[in-house]
């Protein structure tokens, strides 16, 4: 397997909330592992990137996103728009179910529809890397009729999330209760639409009388996807429940400051994740959750350390991943950015903190470089980079 340093790194942002920003200078990769952290100054590499006194942070992990097959998305008719989202930082997605699939009747939903449907979408969409990026399809439309064979189905393929979005939870609640047994007896993970109804029209509402019951492993959009609960009702999940609070780009702005300020003040933030909800009516946003990060740091006054922390670990954590954290043995995903020309800050703590959007020069999935000079979808950090690596025609070294 091939190395890689990355060495002269000025931020290094963890993606731990409990040590969210370390006094590390060089990382080692090898293979697609993080071998170490400050390693010996006479280690030897096969490429070495030089950060010039860049910030590293963990890939960014989208918590929320409606994948259908592949790169395509129906809803906005765009092709390619993972690899856009890799360029903004994302390296790790988790699908919130494929309910975009061009027509599909979600007025006529069977147990063994929605179970296919998963299935099919995590041996497409979910088998391979698109441009360089995981996601985690295969999440399934929970419907009401489901049996113990059908979790059995999803577990058998790998299916790491389950969706209520159109279940009746009010008038069901038993049921609702067994599928999340058989979810967490198969390690999946059960988040809950909440709030308002939905783009598609036939969402059930959900606010704190059914989350008070139902204790998912993660309620999504607490601040609306798009319409948000009542401003009480959000108080008392914060303040009465203990499960994962999902903040998302399709929210309400007001509700999102209101909830992330609640969490800060009643030291709650470890149970905070990000995501876009998106290819979706809020449409395609490859800078979305670096927009969330800047978002929840200039406007909520979350430490932008901790911010990138919600972005990456904390994300990865709630959905039993093991990305999103910059330590050895850590699957090698990571971000180099820095300050963009004319950005108010010098490093990217202070960029972020200001709501700056940071410029990215290069990300690496898996241990592989997928980008690199820098992204299409940000302007270049001002901060010079180089990278070198031996030419294996010539058996020198190649530098740019």
């Amino acid at each position: 397997m091939s190395t890689l340093l990355i060495k002269n790194i000025g931020e290094f942002f963890t993606g731990d909330i409990t040590n969210p920003l370390a006094s590390v200078t060089s990382l080692l990769i090898d293979g697609n592992k993080i071998a170490a952290l400050d390693p010996p100054a006479d280690t030897k590499a096969d490429a070495i990137i030089d950060a010039g006194g860049s910030a590293v942070m963990p890939g960014l992990v989208d918590g929320h996103v409606h994948p259908v097959f592949g790169e395509w998305t129906p809803t906005q008719d765009t092709i390619g728009w993972i690899g856009n989202y890799l360029h903004g930082g994302t390296t790790t997605m988790v699908s919130a179910c494929e309910l975009h699939v061009p027509g599909l009747d979600y007025e006529n939903l069977t147990p063994d529809l929605v179970t296919s449907l998963a299935v099919v979408t995590a041996h497409t969409t979910g088998r391979i890397r698109w441009s360089g990026a995981r996601v985690h399809a295969g999440t399934v439309i929970l419907v009401p009729g489901m049996k113990e064979e059908h979790f059995d189905r999803l577990a058998a393929a790998k299916s790491i999330c389950a969706k209520f979005i159109f279940f009746p939870l009010a008038s069901r609640k038993d049921e609702a209760l067994q599928y999340q047994e058989w979810c967490r007896a198969r390690g999946i993970r059960t988040k809950v639409h909440t709030g308002g109804v939905s783009r598609s029209g036939l969402s059930q509402m959900c606010g704190y009388d059914i989350l008070s019951w139902l204790k998912p492993d993660i309620a999504a959009h607490l601040s609306g996807g798009p319409i948000p609960m009542s401003d009480d009702d959000l108080d008392k999940v914060i303040d009465t429940t203990s499960f994962a609070i999902e903040i998302c780009s399709s929210g309400n702005y007001g509700s999102t400051k209101r909830a992330v300020e609640r969490m800060r003040a009643k030291n709650q933030l470890a149970r905070l994740t990000l995501g876009t909800d998106t290819p979706g009516g809020t449409g395609v946003i490859p800078r979305g959750m670096l927009r969330n990060i800047c978002y929840i740091a200039s406007v909520c006054g979350v430490p932008p350390a901790e911010a990138v922390a919600v972005a990456t670990g904390n994300t990865a954590e709630a959905h039993g991943l093991d990305v999103g954290i910059l330590a050895p043995g850590r699957p090698a995903d990571i971000v180099i950015c820095g300050p963009v020309e004319g950005s108010a800050g010098t490093s990217i703590s202070d960029a972020i903190a200001h709501g700056d959007l940071p410029g990215i020069a290069y990300v690496i999935a898996d241990g592989e470089i997928v980008v690199s000079g820098r992204s299409r979808q940000t302007p270049p950090p001002k901060r010079k980079m180089f990278f070198s690596c031996c030419d294996l025609h010539t058996g020198g070294f190649a530098a740019s």
